[in-house]
């Protein structure tokens, strides 16, 4: 059975032009009876050649081939398989194609000596942690010697370290439309696009982390046959940081709702300033219209063409005018 290129570590002596922290795609570092392999979106060939190596089912191989899978765990015992986990997960993506989160999946496999990750997208925080592994002996061997659940806790404990900082720039960008709400800038309908987008980001978000809070549950129970009895309490801390994201994204949508419901009051408030202002001076000039239509008609009345006529006609629309005003401002309409 052909072996997968492993990465041997560095001797003493090596020059420094020959750490070439480049990889094979089918990657394999080694320590202490523990294996890890990491490749990035897999082809078939490449996932027929693990398979037969750790002895996986055919059912997980076609998910791992397939991009669409929900969260989910699946255990086979000693009697059913090689004896291994199986793992599917989602975490946040920025997509600069579309600007906006999608759902990273990574494909995990946990055996008793080996442990196999195989991301459909590069995940930074898995691509950090097998560079740190690689470049640092001592740290692989300590990280290598606790077992394969403990550095799948590690590794889930870096992937949701990395969604914090996206939650915080979320939490930011309300704030911001926060303080121009209150500011009562000049910017309503750019706000609309803006609470939109982010609106957008916290349903993206909230796709990725809800069908993924049951599977965490079941993975915690599932790993416990892979950690020390010491370290079966470590997997309590994913689940709480699982909880934490949510519990924060549901106060965000609480938030943005709040602040789409705000800027459509502000909007609407202008509006209607707008409208009263132009209302108020239609009905101001209607009592003039019409002493100047009534007037205006070619008929004589009395004073027709004279002078003093025009200033009584003109001292009367004067009066009309400011009376109108005074009207409007006892009202506070003005």
């Amino acid at each position: 059975m052909p072996s997968l290129p492993r990465i041997r570590p560095r001797r003493a002596g090596t020059q420094p032009h020959a750490v070439d922290v480049a990889r094979p795609r089918l990657a394999e570092l080694q320590s202490d009876g523990l294996t890890w392999i990491h490749l990035e979106a897999p082809t078939h060939d490449e996932a027929q050649l693990l398979s037969a190596r750790f002895g996986w089912h055919p059912l997980d191989v076609e998910d791992v081939l397939s991009r669409r899978e929900r969260p989910k765990v699946d255990v086979y015992s000693e009697e059913e398989s090689a004896g291994y986990l199986f793992a599917v997960l989602h975490f946040p993506v920025y997509n600069a194609a579309v600007g906006r989160l999608d759902a990273g999946e990574l494909d995990v496999f946990v055996g008793p000596n080996y442990l196999v990750t195989l991301p459909a997208v590069e995940l930074r925080p898995v691509t950090r942690l097998f560079e740190r592994c690689y470049t640092n002996e001592e740290f692989r061997r300590n990280l290598f010697s606790r077992g394969s659940g403990r550095l799948l806790y590690e590794l889930l404990d870096d992937l949701y370290d990395y969604c914090f900082p996206i939650l915080d720039k979320i939490g930011l960008k309300l704030r911001q439309i926060d303080e121009e709400i209150d500011e009562i800038t000049p910017r309503a309908k750019e706000r609309v696009r803006d609470i939109h987008k982010v609106k957008q980001e916290i349903i993206s978000y909230r796709k990725i982390v809800r069908p993924q809070r049951p599977t965490l549950r079941q993975l915690e129970r599932g790993v416990e046959r892979f950690l020390p009895q010491e370290l079966e309490l470590y997997f309590d801390d994913i689940v709480d940081a699982s909880e934490r994201i949510w519990d924060n994204l549901d106060n965000y949508k609480e938030v943005v709702e709040a602040l789409e419901s705000t800027n459509e009051s502000v909007i609407s408030h202008r509006q209607n300033d707008v409208l009263r202002i132009l209302t108020v001076f239609s009905v101001v000039l209607l009592p003039l219209t019409l002493i100047t239509g009534f007037f205006g008609m070619n008929v004589h009345f009395p004073g027709f063409d004279t002078a003093w006529a025009f200033w009584v006609i003109f001292i009367g629309m004067l009066l009309a005018l400011i009376g109108m005003l005074t009207f409007f401002r006892l009202k506070r309409w003005l």
